[in-house]
């Protein structure tokens, strides 16, 4: 495998990179986990380490976690729920800065120990194979959020690092056998693992050396990598001509609509579009998705939606709400008439060439249903601040969501729920039937929660419109001719790959 400086560390407790999260993914092993399939099915919520669904008290406060036994860490040694009380410490010792604090903050007395008041975490009770979690507010999601990297089991034993730890026991299919930062990791069978995961190949040999996503692309096609990571423009090259060479989706080359949501969050807290779902409706009709894709990720790039959720989670019902193929002006000055109020908008999106292209194109479709709109370029490294800055004034703003785990719940009610209003969600939408929609949903479990929540996207989409949803940013494999067993749940499954 060839990377181009994807990887920070190796240590779950601190790694938060796509490259990093694909190798510990293969080391890893988790209370929760999603199976090694193709999605729909690869993002189904199941058990790993845990042996059943974790129990639930009523307020959703605290999970009760019972393991399995016959797991072992790659020294030989029994996982025990130790193991998971130690990974939740790592994330919140003293001088430890990760991203995996705000999945962890929440726990009960998780402030102490980051103020060095106490080595033990007071919501953290673990006994043998039972783990127990307590939390200072309602988490319907902990499950979910238990798959990330950041809960892999680790040694009780192990210290934590404000660096990170260059080579740990680990519970998964693999370990770690040497890691030198920015050169090379090697990645190794666990002689001692006890799960059920498919691991077929014996070692990974990783170089991190790459200089460029363009390298990576020439190492595989010529043979002398199997697989690597590359960005969405370094694909979509012209030049490189991959779709013509190899085809889409097999053997070598496989492009699926990914998780990440690009979209514009329409801001109801403001005189425009609040209590205005028929204005919020025909922008949504007005818009030019094809047209935006064009501008900046092309065909390859991303896939077309109107919808909230991404195609591959479970429960995922498609619905032709919106145009996806260009505009339905018609319909969309219907809709606007009586609706536009002052008739100006202010659009924020980042102040970047294709960001801002692709406002302009929202700027002449909005101009064609009555709306004057105002384009500001916001630096990037405060965009986002601004957007979560109480009564800051924009009515329109460009969102790029990506979430760190396929649970609805992570993508949906923190998109759209009131009480995320200050985080990520950017409309400020807080509709008390939506709120108590959201949060119902959340409380189901397995296929009922999947179906509430496919149902309740297409509802508030169409309804509501709380954003203009463009597309979902395509997850792009290519592998040489040797690699085999290619699961994508929707990025490649690196454990579940085999030689040919």
């Amino acid at each position: 495998m060839v990377l181009a400086g994807g990887v920070d560390t190796l240590d779950p407790a601190l790694t938060y990179t796509v490259d990093g999260w694909a190798i510990l993914d293969t080391t890893c092993a988790r209370l929760m986990a999603y199976p090694d399939k193709p999605s729909p099915q690869g993002l189904r919520l199941m058990p790993e380490v845990a042996a059943t669904y974790p129990a639930a008290s009523r307020n959703r406060r605290t999970w009760t976690f019972r393991l399995r036994s016959g797991f072992r860490f790659s020294n030989g040694k029994p996982v025990r729920a130790s193991a998971f009380a130690r990974a939740i410490y790592r994330t919140l010792a003293p001088g430890i800065t990760t991203a995996a604090a705000q999945y962890t903050r929440d726990i009960v007395g998780a402030k102490d120990v980051q103020a060095g008041k106490t080595t033990a975490v007071a919501g953290v009770r673990a006994s043998g194979n039972r783990l127990v979690i307590r939390l200072n507010r309602a988490v319907p999601d902990f499950p979910a959020r238990t798959t990330m990297p950041f809960f892999c089991a680790v040694p009780p034993d192990l210290p934590p690092d404000a660096e990170g730890r260059a080579v740990i026991p680990s519970a998964g299919p693999y370990l770690v056998s040497e890691y030198r930062p920015r050169q090379r990791a090697v990645i190794e069978r666990n002689p001692f693992y006890g799960g059920k995961r498919p691991h077929h190949v014996t070692r990974f040999v990783v170089d991190l050396g790459a200089s460029s996503h363009e390298q990576v692309l020439d190492r595989i096609e010529a043979g002398t990598a199997d697989w690597g990571s590359a960005s969405p423009s370094a694909f979509a090259n012209p030049d490189r001509r991959l779709a013509k060479k190899y085809g889409i989706n097999g053997p070598q080359f496989y492009v699926r609509p990914g998780l990440r949501l690009r979209a514009f969050a329409l801001n109801t807290s403001r005189r425009l579009f609040r209590n205005n779902p028929k204005l919020r409706q025909a922008v949504n009709f007005a818009v030019n998705r094809r047209a935006i894709r064009s501008q900046t990720l092309g065909l390859l790039g991303s896939t077309l939606t109107d919808q909230y959720l991404p195609r591959g989670i479970p429960g995922f019902a498609d619905a032709p709400i919106y145009p996806l193929n260009g505009p339905a002006l018609r319909k969309a000055k219907s809709l606007a008439r009586g609706h536009t109020r002052s008739g100006k908008a202010v659009l924020y999106t980042f102040d970047a060439p294709q960001t801002l292209a692709i406002a302009q194109i929202v700027r002449q479709n909005l101009a064609k249903i009555g709306i004057d709109v105002d384009v500001k370029g916001i630096p990037t490294a405060a965009y986002y601040s601004r957007l979560t800055t109480p009564n800051e004034a924009y009515d329109i703003a460009f969102s790029l969501f990506v979430p760190d785990y396929p649970d609805p719940f992570g993508i949906i009610n923190l998109l759209l729920d009131g009480q995320f209003i200050g985080t990520v969600n950017y409309s400020r939408f807080d509709s008390p039937k939506y709120n108590q929609l959201l949060r119902k949903a959340a409380l189901l479990r397995g296929p009922a929660r999947y179906r509430a929540y496919g149902k309740l996207d297409v509802q508030v989409a169409r309804d509501a419109a709380p954003m203009i949803a463009v597309d979902n940013l395509n997850e792009l494999t290519l592998v040489s001719k040797r690699v085999g067993c290619v699961v994508l749940r929707p990025a490649i499954d690196l454990t579940a790959v085999c030689l040919k």
